[in-house]
């Protein structure tokens, strides 16, 4: 397991993108958090994800590669193109999935809607370049403190990412989720 610095993952980008591609477990870094992720579409490496975290069940939100890719994979309504319009930012958006078979069927288990994000970060532009939308959660075991330092890290979770991307403490929250069609606004705790 490395630990990856901004620096090194922009040197690095081609071989980290097929990684992300092939499906390997990792932790990246967010505009709120660390979040684990994996790709979407590869039902073994989202199971990963979910015993790692000890959450069986629990949808789990993806990093879209871009708004169109949103469009295309979600159902767009008037509310939910004026939420969209505030991407990228701190929110997790809970759209309608136009085809269930569009992400592995273990990041929502049993749901048609799945909570879509897009960033304010320069890890972005590795999620565009991928171009495939990645599981992200956050950094830690289901019921426990979020991952704001290495040294907060989890040491079971560590054990089974195969890198971490680190650019040094965070102290923000997780994203917001919106029920775009109901305009609620939840912050997690």
């Amino acid at each position: 397991m490395e630990v990856l610095t901004k620096a090194e993952v922009l040197l690095r980008k081609k071989e980290l993108v097929g990684k992300v591609k092939l499906g390997v477990v990792f932790i990246h870094p967010t505009d709120t958090i660390y979040g684990l992720g994996s790709s979407a579409f590869l039902f073994p490496s989202v199971q990963k994800i979910r015993d790692l975290k000890d959450r069986p069940t629990n949808p789990f939100s993806v990093w879209a590669p871009s708004v169109e890719w949103i469009k295309q994979n979600c159902v767009m309504t008037p509310k939910a193109e004026k939420w969209l319009a505030k991407l990228p930012g701190p929110y997790t958006l809970l759209l309608k999935l136009k085809q269930k078979k569009t992400i592995a069927t273990n990041v929502a288990p049993g749901r048609d809607v799945i909570g879509v994000r897009i960033p304010k970060h320069w890890f972005s532009d590795i999620v565009r370049e991928a171009g495939i939308p990645i599981v992200t959660t956050s950094a830690n075991k289901a019921g426990q403190p979020f991952m704001t330092t290495l040294e907060s890290l989890d040491p079971e979770v560590q054990k089974g990412v195969d890198f971490i991307i680190y650019e040094g403490p965070k102290e923000g929250h997780p994203s917001t989720i919106v029920d775009v069609e109901r305009e609620e606004l939840k912050e997690r705790s």
